[in-house]
């Protein structure tokens, strides 16, 4: 068969053949031509003792113009491709240099490379022993395509992996590269692995090697946080990922698992964040299942544990201001208006922000963004009551309605009724809510919603919170003075 290589196990197999059968049955059990099997009979040595070709089938086109002019340009631009060392040489050459000769000038250059080019790459593997090594690495997911409640959710995942057994710990990372998140993960990784390794490795991170103005703030926390667990730390060359190898070629591997994971599933939406860490949790604890053995052999080897965690948030002093918010990392947050004017101590965790007044928890909820202020409609209710008009034009009115079917009853309020009304009623909506029967009443404005009507704040107000029955009259029996002093001669 034309283009059909034929190495030395198919060349004995043929003869083996051949004395068995004539010259055609034996071409034809090989699947190969008469005339190829005439070919292998008149030589005697096999493909692998034959020389190889020292003659040139054609003229080389490049013969005269490879020592003055391409050469030159090899040696000062070493990384130059054959595509364009060719079309240079037409442009200077039109008529001696044919398209047709780019798969020589590709062999020429090829060895001239393995000859006399630069230096190249080399990796050099490395021998990892059981609890020296653990790596800390993050990745961006955005890729998966996850959903939270059907909005799509912009995230990154943290890292820690063992170098030695693959152990490994996986988060959720809402935002950049912090120091918050860093420190999270890591704590979280080591407390649930039991023990410390002797080295903490990274690539140059943000959050421990930032070179911007607080750089010495977050490298000294990350200095103090390796030194509380008696950790080395350690990161790669800028721009050398691959010397994280034992977690770079792991990130793949996780996000093959999770996105497998999810067609399984077959959806990628979860109805909140803690959902979606949960399904990852699932997925690496089977992962870490195949390493368990490895795992095993190198737990002894772990350093212990200190007896508490390091401190896992950034704290910062704000300013409630008199709008009744604070802003912190370019987010805003409310508080209740008595804290106007006051200052709030923020711990800023991975996923969620606390604020205190003093010793005194006044917030806690989840991070947001610069886009979405997380503001509670319960904190503002008691002076948006008494200025209901304020609604209109508030600039952090979209934030405030706390279910999707609040936000549509707004749109269709302010469509089909005066600002005044609109107003006056969606804040009656929002009292009747925080009366704890949110869920309910969104329940009852979706459907509202859905036969194309408009809430009725009095109706609605009779049905979730019904006015409570008044007590029957009660009689009260007037005792005679002498039944008092029969009982008196009784308990003498």
């Amino acid at each position: 068969m034309p283009g059909k290589w034929l190495g030395d196990v198919q060349v004995k197999k043929y003869k083996e053949l051949r004395k068995q059968h004539s010259q055609e049955t034996a071409a034809n059990k090989m699947g190969i031509s008469v005339r190829t099997a005439r070919r292998l009979e008149k030589r005697d040595a096999l493909p692998s003792q034959r020389g190889t070709r020292t003659w040139r089938t054609r003229k080389d086109p490049f013969e005269a113009f490879w020592d003055t002019e391409i050469l030159p340009l090899l040696r000062q631009s070493p990384g130059l491709m054959a595509t364009t060392v060719l079309e240079e040489m037409q442009r200077q050459h039109p008529d001696q240099i044919a398209p047709g000769c780019l798969r020589t000038l590709q062999r020429r250059i090829r060895d001239w490379r393995a000859l006399e080019g630069p230096e190249r790459e080399i990796y050099f593997p490395q021998e990892h022993t059981p609890g020296r090594q653990g790596l800390s690495d993050y990745t961006d997911a955005s890729a998966l395509g996850i959903t939270i409640a059907g909005g799509l959710l912009v995230h990154r995942l943290y890292q820690f992996v063992l170098a030695y057994s693959g152990w490994r710990h996986v988060e959720v990372v809402l935002g950049g590269e912090s120091f918050v998140s860093l420190s999270t993960g890591l704590q979280n990784a080591l407390w649930r692995m039991g023990g410390v390794p002797e080295e903490h490795r990274t690539d140059h991170l943000t959050a421990a090697y930032n070179n911007q103005r607080e750089h010495e703030e977050l490298t000294r926390r990350y200095e103090a946080l390796c030194k509380d667990y008696g950790l080395r730390a350690s990161t790669n060359n800028l721009g050398e990922s691959q010397e994280n190898g034992s977690i770079e070629a792991r990130q793949g591997t996780l996000k093959r698992a999770l996105d497998q994971a999810l067609m399984l599933r077959g959806y990628r939406d979860f109805p909140d964040l803690a959902a979606y860490q949960a399904f990852i949790e699932q997925v690496v604890t089977q992962m870490n299942r195949r390493v368990q053995q490895r795992f095993a052999e190198e737990r002894p080897f772990l350093r212990p544990l200190p007896e508490r965690r390091s401190s896992d948030y950034v704290e910062k002093t704000v300013r409630v201001s008199c709008n009744g918010v604070f802003n912190v990392l370019h987010s805003v947050y409310s508080v209740p208006s008595r804290l106007v004017g006051h200052s709030l101590q923020v711990r800023i965790y991975t996923q969620h922000i606390e604020a205190y007044f003093g010793s005194t928890r006044v917030l806690h909820t989840e991070r947001g963004t610069p886009d979405e202020p997380v503001i509670d409609y319960r904190h503002i209710l008691p002076i948006l009551s008494r200025k209901p008009g304020a609604l209109m034009r508030w600039v952090y009115r979209d934030a405030l309605f706390p279910r999707q079917a609040y936000r549509d009853t707004w749109e269709r309020l302010r469509v089909r009724c005066s600002e005044r009304q609109a107003c006056r009623t969606m804040v009656g909506l929002l009292e009747l809510a925080a009366d704890a029967c949110e869920a309910e009443l969104a329940l009852h404005l979706q459907e509202i919603l859905d036969a194309g009507d408009l809430p009725d704040l009095e109706d609605l107000r009779a049905t979730l919170r019904p006015p409570k029955p008044l007590p029957e009259d009660i009689l009260i029996a007037v005792h005679a003075l002498t039944d008092y002093d029969q009982l008196l001669e009784v308990a003498l």
